[in-house]
């Protein structure tokens, strides 16, 4: 659930997180609003802003608390450090200030859904691999087998391919792509996304006919039994 008093953020957080696939999104305006959602759902993570009209953030951190163990990641503005630590008393599992890189507020979810055991891929190992034909990835250790040979990718090429692959079988825009791979302030045009597959294409040799082309709109990755 991602609790957030300012709309543009919301949404921007609520559009982030739809398209990392993978969640069920509650969103909320308000903290009272928020203890309504929670009281009629289930809910493993909240993203807390602490400053919000009618019932602030601390105060909702306390109630959940008081009666479930759902995870808690507090927003907060620098000038908020004395918030941060009667959050941690209250039961915040951690924090992230303002502004933040999204990439690495999904890192730390990741990072506390992991200890709680949720949200593991049904097709992951417990090593961390997952399969797609001849394709092999692994997040945790940023590792791309093709065909059973270790692939050299740039952190950019890893990060693409690993997009297609959480999306696999969606119609992915080139603008989608760019946007949630090199950021919402990246200068560049959407020429960038094609150089990338060009090369990522490449280093796959067999396997890149999972990477398909949309004409007229982006890419889709095709998963391979």
């Amino acid at each position: 659930m991602i609790v957030e008093d300012e709309t543009k953020m919301r949404k921007l957080l609520v559009d982030f997180f739809t398209h990392e696939g993978g969640y069920r999104l509650l969103e909320a305006s308000n903290g009272r609003v928020a203890l309504d959602l929670f009281a009629k759902n289930e809910v493993d993570l909240i993203l807390l802003d602490i400053m919000m009209p009618f019932v602030d953030g601390l105060t909702v951190c306390r109630s959940v608390r008081a009666r479930s163990n759902a995870m808690i990641v507090l927003l907060t503005a620098k000038s908020e450090e004395e918030d941060k630590l009667v959050g941690y008393e209250l039961g915040a599992d951690d924090y992230i200030t303002k502004p933040f890189s999204l990439k690495v507020l999904s890192a730390k979810m990741k990072v506390l859904f992991k200890r709680q055991g949720i949200g593991a891929a049904k097709d992951e190992s417990s090593d961390g691999w997952v399969r797609t034909g001849g394709l092999e990835l692994n997040e945790l250790s940023r590792e791309v087998r093709a065909d059973g040979g270790r692939l050299e990718l740039s952190p950019k090429e890893f990060e693409l391919l690993l997009y297609l692959y959480k999306h696999r079988n969606i119609a992915l825009a080139r603008e989608k792509m760019l946007e949630q791979i090199w950021g919402f302030d990246y200068e560049g045009d959407i020429r960038t996304v094609d150089t990338h597959i060009k090369r990522l294409r490449h280093k796959l040799g067999k396997q890149a006919g999972q990477i398909a082309t949309v004409i007229g709109h982006g890419y889709k990755f095709q998963v391979k039994p």
